[in-house]
């Protein structure tokens, strides 16, 4: 699955780009020059990030259900204490 960003995140995503360009490589980097690595950084690293995230959640997600009974479990049977299940007389 290739990774995309929306219309806003890439704005900002090229925004940032070109002020660590300039903070970083004392260069006045271009428009074209920002697209264009961010777009191999998207291509080449974008994937290796995604993968990540979906091995923290498929971790996350085996937790949860590995403990299920002890998050959602609710005892049966408690309307009567067990200490007046003896007859009367």
């Amino acid at each position: 699955m290739p990774v995309a960003l929306s219309d806003e995140a890439r704005k900002q995503a090229l925004s940032s780009l070109k002020r660590f360009w300039a903070e970083n490589l004392e260069a006045e980097p271009n428009e074209i020059q920002c697209v264009a690595l961010l777009d191999f950084l998207l291509r080449e690293i974008g994937p290796s990030l995604y993968n990540a995230g979906v091995a923290d959640a498929q971790i996350y997600i085996r937790d949860r259900v590995a403990d299920l009974e002890g998050i959602c479990f609710e005892p049966e049977f408690t309307y009567w204490p067990k200490s007046t299940s003896a007859r009367r007389k």
